[in-house]
């Protein structure tokens, strides 16, 4: 049964909202009173959007859990800067309505082909020897999920294909700055960044209703992609005392920047700084384009919590967006 229906971005403020969504997390929570109510963030290409149910019984909590599709009615609002929807009536989606979650998940705008394309290009432009096994190694490991995989939970490319997407952004970063910087080392500079997530592949569930796995909670992605480093070199009989594997580690540990990031050591190689601010100016433009997107021209979108809980105002100057 094919619905055609306003998506939840569509919507404007104080409008009335009458649609079906996909419920990408829903959390038990309590309020000051001890009464209890659900804190869900719901879901659809055009985006997501948080909403509280209050006075949630023990029934609600089984029923609207993260990955199934509701029909909700309400109101869309606003709270402390950002969009959210005040909730008068929700129900499961039933039998003959459109209720396969996979129909509200946003995906990445490049087609999958178009990204292993340019994924083998990068790969053949990787000349180290030792780097180039280990990465055809782990990529042919994981390709599947790869591809399919969001890059976070929330925030910058968090859409089915995102992780793919983010990498193939950032090489095209990465290859303007190797010619801009001739004294960097391509090989370490696309090995490290074609690897530094895909840990993400293990550390997520998947990119509908995505959460973090027992894995990702306990280990996370930068020790996950060190420990198949380590299992490529065993199986591929290369030394991991060589500089080159020592430094393609250095590249995965380092990239988050900062000890207090989730980075056991900072950048102390040119590429492992280059790869640290390439991966921050990609996800922070994924998050400054979906924000402006949802914003209206001569206005400022909503407050970005990874970006320090700052506004950006959408200019009359570009109709690229």
């Amino acid at each position: 049964m094919s619905i055609v229906e306003k998506k939840l971005y569509e919507y404007r403020m104080d409008e009335q909202v009458n649609l079906f969504l996909l419920i990408k997390s829903s959390e038990e929570k309590t309020t000051r009173n001890g009464k209890p109510y659900l804190a869900f963030t719901f879901q659809d290409t055009s985006g997501e959007m948080s909403a509280n149910y209050w006075d949630a019984s023990e029934e609600d909590v089984e029923t609207f859990r993260s990955g199934a599709v509701v029909k909700v009615n309400g109101k869309r609002e606003e709270y402390k800067g950002s969009p959210q929807l005040k909730i008068n009536a929700i129900r499961v989606a039933t039998e003959g309505e459109p209720a396969n979650p996979e129909l509200y998940v946003e995906r990445a705008p490049i087609k999958k082909e178009k990204m292993i394309e340019q994924f083998n290009k990068a790969i053949f432009d990787i000349t180290n020897a030792n780097m180039n096994r280990i990465v055809r190694h782990i990529m042919n490991k994981y390709q599947k999920d790869f591809f399919q995989s969001p890059a976070a939970k929330t925030n910058h490319h968090a859409f089915l294909g995102g992780l793919a997407y983010h990498t193939i952004s950032m090489l095209g970063i990465a290859r303007s700055i190797v010619e801009q910087y001739d004294f960097l080392d391509q090989s370490l500079l696309f090995s490290g960044l074609i690897l530094h997530d895909v840990g993400k592949v293990v550390e997520l569930s998947g990119p509908t209703a995505t959460e973090y796995t027992l894995e990702g909670k306990l280990i996370g992605h930068i020790v996950i992609v060190h420990e198949e480093i380590s299992k490529a070199c065993q199986q591929l009989k290369i030394n991991e005392s060589n500089e080159d594997v020592v430094l393609l580690k250095h590249m995965v540990l380092s990239h988050h920047g900062q000890l207090e990031y989730g980075s056991p050591v900072r950048p102390q190689v040119p590429e492992a700084e280059a790869l640290h601010y390439i991966d921050q100016i990609d996800a922070r433009m994924n998050m400054l384009q979906s924000a402006i997107n949802k914003t209206e021209k001569g206005a400022f979108s909503e407050r970005l919590w990874a970006m320090e809980n700052r506004s950006f105002y959408r200019s009359n100057l570009s109709d690229k967006l």
